[in-house]
Order: structure tokens, then C-alpha cells, then sequence
């Protein structure tokens, strides 16, 4: 019998070992291409400002339209995924993003703006997103659950380093209506072809236990024991549906951090690249720098997904939204000071600290609302970020246009991070489940480690 034809468990460490790690290195591709396709906005930026003469909130608009947009679109792809898995949802997703590239080579007026990379694009990368990968990821592993879904989304960062300068290159070349086609045929290349046939939504499906799973044998009688650091089992034991889960406060913590991390997260995401070329840097500096920040953003989600299996979920939040307080501290000194250091220091903020905070969204929803309709749950989670990814963009470009700075959107950026570290500390997942890190070793687990495995 192989191993896919098995029941749960019946494959060997080895193997369950490398799959899990198939699943992660196919989200490592997946998330490099999607999120840079979204990210690629910032650089288009300054092009359609130019080309068609639009205000900053205009153009910034239709991104946030699109998480506007991805307010509906999120929990149904939640549904989705409960129903059909990733296998469907993220080659879906993959093709909503090719077909708004194609087409926006070919708007010429704000509307058609909106329709290509704000609802398709947008969308389009909200099912092959973070969130999204947060539904089935975490299902492959317990002890190292951050540092895997870490390891994966650190393919955002890669995939900056790749496409944003290519990206920038083609627009020097040959305009940015060719780039955009370019584009739309590297999403269908990277993403359909190895989520229709390697992803998988859970160990299960292949006869298999998540990597780490502690389940221990008690006595003659066949039964089992798992031990995974829970501290309130009436808690765990729930049954969470939508409805259960809004029902409580917890939910509601979660949802607020969320809406606060991901307005600090895009808002700069998008502006950057005109901020700095508007303050003495060239375009193609400015270009560089965006995909520096992905550059540590590999370091980032690793780091702080890595780290979050040891110390926690609400330290390890709090250090990435310090990133953000560094990072925009950075760009509001660098209006009268725009030295290079500065630009590092705003960059390293960003993507060493800032940027982990993705590795977080899955682990920690997961620690708190596991169960059969968790992807629906987190769907609706992806709302509290939506909304705040959207409206980010959007205060920013409107405040520049209505003062002609910056300043005072960065420092609201600034209190929303900080309040989003207050929200997570609220929610306490520790006081539901214990990371690896700090829950006490099972007998597996100290035989393995007095093997010295």
C-alpha cells in the first residue's frame, strides 16, 4: 500500500517530513509571484501619473478599491477552500491576476484602472495570498509551524528581487503597457501549473500526520494522547464556526490588529517609490530599494515566523509592528535629512521586522480558532486586513494631496501600529495554546531528543 493510499500516520517521519516541505516550497513560488504582482503597483505609480496626468489619490485609489472590493471576495474564497482546497483556489487566483495585467496594457482612463488591478489583480492576489495560504499551510506542522509558513512566505521576497527590477528594466524599454504583459504570462507560467499538481490542504489527504505531530500511544488499549500545549481545553475543544468564532472578544482583538497592521503594512508599500523619488532619488534607486525590502523579507518572515515557535505569537507581533514604528520614524526624518543610511535604515525596518509579521497571520489564528471551518473563519479575518490594506494607500495619497506631505499620514501609521500590538496582547493566544517553545516536551519528543535526533 503506498503511502497516499495509507491511513493518517501510517508514512514514515521521512516522509512526512518531505512533503510537508514540497507544500511550502510550492507556496515559496506561488507567494513570490502573487504578492510581487501586487506589490509591482508601486512601480507602475509613477508611469500612470505621468502618462495620464491623475492626483495621487486617484491612482492610489485603485488599490484600495481592490481590498474594498476583496471585502466580499475573501470570505467566499474562504468557502471555497473548505470545499475544493488549494488545488483550485490558487490556480483561480493565478489567472484573476494574469487577466488584469492583460488587460490593463490597454486602459486609458481611471475606470479601466480600477476594473484590471484593482479588482482583478487585487483579488486575484488575495486568493493566492498570505491569508489564503494561512487556511491549509499551517495543517502540515504543530512544533515548527511558523518557521515553515516563514519559509514560505519568504518567496515574497525573493520574488521582489526577481520581478521588480525586471519589472522596471521593461518599463525603460519598452514602456509599461509591454511590461504588463510580460507580467499577466509569467502569473499563468509560475502559478497554475504546480498548485494544480503539488499542492495538497492537509497531511490527511495523503495518509499522513502534520511534521511534529506529538501523538503518543497509552497502553494496551490502542488510544491516544496529544499533547500540544493547550492551556484552555474548553476553548480548543470548540467546535468554531463563523458564528461561534464572532461571538467572541478574542475574535474581535484579532480582527483589529489585523485592520491596524495591514493599514501601516500597504500604505507604504504603495507610496514608497514616489516618496522617494519625489524627495532626490532616482527612479531606478527607488525601484532597487522596494526589492531590498523584500530582500530582508526573506531574513524577516523567517526570523520572526522561526522565532514565534519559541518565545510566541504576541512578542513576536510586537517586534515586527516595531519595525513599521522604525521604519516610518525613518521616512519622516528622511523630508529634511534624505541621506542613503536613512533609506537602509527604512528598508531593514521594513522587511527584517515589518514584513515578518505575515509568517504570524496563519500560526496565530490557528492557535486560536482550529477546526473544520477554519479557512471560512480566517476568510473573514482576511477582512479586518483587507480594510485596512486598502484604506492605508488611500489616507496616504489623500493626505498628500490635500497638504502636499506625507507627515501626517506616516504618524498615523505610526499609532495604528502600536495599536495593533495593544490588540494582539489582547487577543492572548498564549493564554489558548503554548508555542513549541514554551510547552513541556512529550515523552516522543524526549526520547528523540536524548537520541540526539
Amino acid at each position: 500500500m503506498s503511502v497516499a493510499e495509507g491511513s493518517p500516520g501510517r508514512g514514515s517521519g521521512k516522509t512526512r517530513f518531505f512533503y510537508g516541505w514540497v507544500v511550502v516550497a510550492v507556496a515559496f513560488v506561488t507567494m513570490g509571484a502573487a504578492i510581487s504582482a501586487r506589490t509591482g503597483f508601486s512601480i507602475l505609480f509613477p508611469e500612470l501619473i505621468a502618462e495620464f496626468g491623475w492626483s495621487r489619490g486617484v491612482t492610489a485609489g485603485a488599490f484600495s478599491i481592490g481590498f474594498v472590493a476583496s471585502t466580499a471576495f475573501v470570505p467566499l474564497v474562504g468557502m471555497m477552500m473548505d470545499r475544493w482546497g488549494p488545488r483550485i483556489v490558487l490556480p483561480f487566483g493565478g489567472l484573476l491576476i494574469s487577466a488584469g495585467y492583460l488587460s490593463a496594457a490597454f486602459i486609458t482612463g481611471p475606470i479601466g484602472l480600477y476594473l484590471t488591478f484593482g479588482i482583478l489583480v487585487v483579488c486575484g492576489s488575495m486568493a493566492t495570498s498570505y491569508i489564503v495560504h494561512a487556511m491549509f499551510l499551517t495543517n502540515w506542522f504543530n512544533r515548527k509551524r511558523g518557521l515553515a509558513v516563514g519559509l514560505a512566505f519568504a518567496g515574497v521576497g525573493v520574488g521582489g528581487i526577481i520581478l521588480f527590477p525586471m519589472m522596471q528594466g521593461l518599463i525603460d524599454l519598452y514602456g509599461w503597457r509591454q511590461s504588463c504583459m510580460v507580467m499577466a504570462a509569467l502569473m499563468v507560467v509560475l502559478i497554475v501549473p504546480l498548485n494544480a499538481v503539488f499542492q495538497r490542504r492537509a497531511p490527511e489527504e495523503m495518509g499522513l500526520l502534520p511534521d511534529g505531530n506529538s501523538v503518543e500511544p497509552l497502553g494496551e488499549g490502542g488510544g491516544r494522547k496529544q499533547d500540544d500545549g493547550i492551556v484552555d481545553t474548553a476553548w480548543v475543544a470548540t467546535d468554531w464556526t463563523l458564528r461561534r468564532a464572532m461571538a467572541t472578544a478574542r475574535f474581535w482583538w484579532l480582527f483589529a490588529a489585523l485592520f491596524c497592521a495591514l493599514f501601516a503594512w500597504y500604505a507604504i508599500q504603495v507610496h514608497q517609490t514616489k516618496y522617494l523619488i519625489e524627495i532626490g532619488f532616482s527612479e531606478q534607486f527607488a525601484a532597487g530599494i522596494l526589492g531590498l525590502v523584500g530582500v530582508f523579507g526573506i531574513a524577516g518572515q523567517i526570523l520572526v515566523g522561526g522565532i514565534s515557535d519559541r518565545i510566541g505569537r504576541e512578542i513576536s507581533w510586537t517586534l515586527a509592528l516595531a519595525g513599521y514604528v522604525l521604519c516610518y520614524g525613518a521616512l519622516i526624518r528622511l523630508q529634511s535629512d534624505p541621506s542613503v543610511l536613512l533609506v537602509y535604515v527604512m528598508a531593514a525596518s521594513q522587511g527584517l521586522l515589518g514584513n515578518g509579521l505575515a509568517a504570524l497571520f496563519g500560526p496565530t489564528m490557528r492557535d486560536m480558532f482550529a477546526g473544520r471551518r477554519f479557512a471560512t473563519i480566517v476568510g473573514v479575518f482576511g477582512l479586518g486586513g483587507n480594510l485596512g490594506g486598502g484604506a492605508g494607500p488611500f489616507v496616504l495619497g489623500y493626505g498628500y494631496d490635500r497638504t502636499g506631505s506625507y507627515e501626517t499620514g506616516f504618524l498615523i501609521c505610526i499609532a495604528l501600529a502600536l495599536v495593533s500590538i495593544l490588540c494582539m496582547w489582547m487577543a492572548a493566544p498564549r493564554k489558548v495554546r503554548l508555542v513549541a517553545g514554551r510547552r513541556p516536551k512529550t515523552r516522543r519528543e524526549k526520547r528523540e531528543s536524548a537520541r540526539g535526533k
